[in-house]
């Protein structure tokens, strides 16, 4: 940020004097509470969700007490009238703990999986504060009064989540609650914020307004983004002017050094007295907000980027993750296993698993293990069928009807039976459960700097690949999901995955 760049002042007095080469624009009137239709469906949003979250809490206290005691409250040890004053007590902390934790902030509706984690907390730590009250006074309180009411209350809170989860991204999919964005800074740097934004509807957020640093006043001209036509409405000076005409409510600005140190300031002044928020784009991308920690030094708001998880005992971590799970997923699939042995050996010539080279972690070869779902022989026709390839950027070879695929090969890949036996491989550590995708010796060769990264942990039988669209991927967006993935690995972000991985692998997205 240099002092000395082009910045935004105000007619308001403030300490720091305007320089006399910035430009000053005129102060906007304060908007009233409530006008704009981001304030006026958030706040809707966050009454369902107190209601929902009410009848939830009260309904799995009530059936915790009913469970435990039945009708008979009194075989507690305490009358019935103090045991449902203690269910009202014991709902209204926990009411009170998801209000303390903002499980209910706007800032969160539809934002990764930080609603859950807010809620979870809120519930452990309701009941944390029950247990140590009832030790502290000597209360004796059934223990199975609170694990009925934990479980049953806690998935009831989540489950609503998902549901208005979903509630939210079918309203922002027709176009409704939208936060409408006025996007500052230079060309590429809102190019980017508005490409990125339009690729991820559920997020919410559209832009409706580009400023950019030097162009001057209006003159009518538009960015083109995708399928977008996005006006220009001017210079960084004509950003507070452009959010009325825009009909924004957001502005976010993408290069903070084109405002300097002061102008940054005077506008986060000048946006107080309106229903405006300012979100200011650090520059980094593909960050998981685990590793993100603002911290103010010396008066600057400075954000700290945590290294990466998957050194250490973070990777001792994963590793006995990967074998326990593998262990368990090869006890409950044996079955399935077996008719798929079968159903392969009865109706095509071959071998029953496909063995293929892949490249695993540090560039190491392995031979991964599938079910064969194809002729045998198939990838001595793969010269021949290189003008059908619709695989990504032709990195990839992918044939959405491929004529090599067997009957029963297709029912595999289905409903991806065919990759069960890589749990073997997860017992060789060859693989994990979760990782990037893994990829042929061909494509790595091709890889450059950047993405040989996908390198630096173990390929996985799932991914943010897996559950983000699987074949239907570009090969760019293949590569940026397994990159994210490396960055941002944590084991409650690999639960997710594998909750993801099945209803994927249910509606068959990408399977072919």
């Amino acid at each position: 940020m240099t002092e000395g760049a082009p910045s935004l002042t105000t007619t308001l007095r403030s300490p720091v004097s305007p320089r006399a080469d910035r430009p000053s624009v005129t102060v906007l009137p304060a908007r009233r509470s409530g006008v704009g239709t981001d304030s006026r469906w958030q706040q809707r949003y966050a009454n369902r969700l107190r209601l929902t979250d009410s009848v939830i809490v009260c309904a799995a206290v009530a059936l915790a007490q009913f469970v435990r005691f039945g009708d008979a409250p009194n075989h507690s040890g305490y009358p019935g009238p103090v045991m449902t004053l203690f269910s009202c007590l014991f709902a209204a902390l926990w009411l009170s703990s998801i209000a303390v934790f903002h499980a209910r902030s706007t800032r969160i509706i539809g934002a990764g999986i930080d609603e859950y984690r807010r809620i979870a907390s809120a519930s452990f730590w309701t009941f944390g504060i029950i247990a140590m009250v009832t030790l502290l006074a000597k209360i004796d309180l059934a223990r199975g009064y609170l694990a009925v009411a934990l479980p049953v209350g806690t998935m009831g809170l989540l489950a609503s989540r998902n549901v208005w989860r979903k509630h939210v991204w079918h309203k922002r999919a027709q176009g409704q609650y939208q936060t409408n964005v006025l996007a500052v800074g230079d060309r590429p740097g809102v190019t980017h914020l508005a490409h990125e934004l339009l690729r991820n509807p559920k997020d919410g957020y559209v832009v409706v307004g580009i400023c950019i640093a030097g162009y001057g006043p209006c003159r009518g001209e538009s960015l083109t983004v995708g399928s977008r036509e996005i006006p220009i409405l001017g210079d960084e000076t004509s950003a507070p002017a452009a959010l009325d005409e825009c009909g924004a409510d957001t502005m976010a600005v993408t290069r903070t050094e084109h405002f300097g140190v002061h102008g940054i300031r005077e506008l986060m002044w000048q946006l107080e007295t309106t229903d405006v928020d300012l979100v200011v784009a650090p520059g980094v991308v593909d960050v998981a907000c685990a590793r993100l920690t603002l911290r103010p030094i010396a008066g600057f708001p400075l954000l700290h980027v945590e290294k990466p998880q998957y050194e250490g005992s973070q990777r001792f971590l994963k590793r006995a993750f990967d074998f326990c799970f593998a262990m368990a997923a090869l006890a409950v699939t044996a079955p399935l296993m077996a008719a798929a042995t079968i159903a392969i050996k009865l109706t095509s010539a071959g071998p029953i698993f496909y063995r293929a080279e892949r490249i695993g972690r540090d560039g190491e070869p392995f031979t991964m293990l599938k079910f064969r779902t194809m002729v045998d022989g198939a990838d001595t026709q793969v010269e021949g069928l290189l003008p059908l390839n619709q695989g990504a950027g032709g990195v990839l070879f992918k044939i959405h009807q491929d004529p090599r695929v067997t009957p029963v090969g297709k029912i595999l890949r289905r409903f991806s039976i065919d990759e069960l036996p890589q749990f073997i491989n997860v017992l060789k550590r060859d693989m994990s459960v979760v990782g990037p995708r893994p990829p042929l010796r061909r494509e790595v060769e091709t890889y450059d700097g950047e993405v040989k990264r996908r390198l630096l942990v173990k390929p996985g039988i799932t991914g943010l690949w897996q559950v983000s669209g699987r074949s239907d991927l570009s090969w760019e967006d293949s590569v940026r999901l397994d990159l994210s993935y490396v960055d941002n690995w944590s084991m409650a972000g690999d639960l997710v995955i594998i909750a993801r991985t099945l209803r994927a692998v249910l509606a068959s997205d990408g399977a072919y």
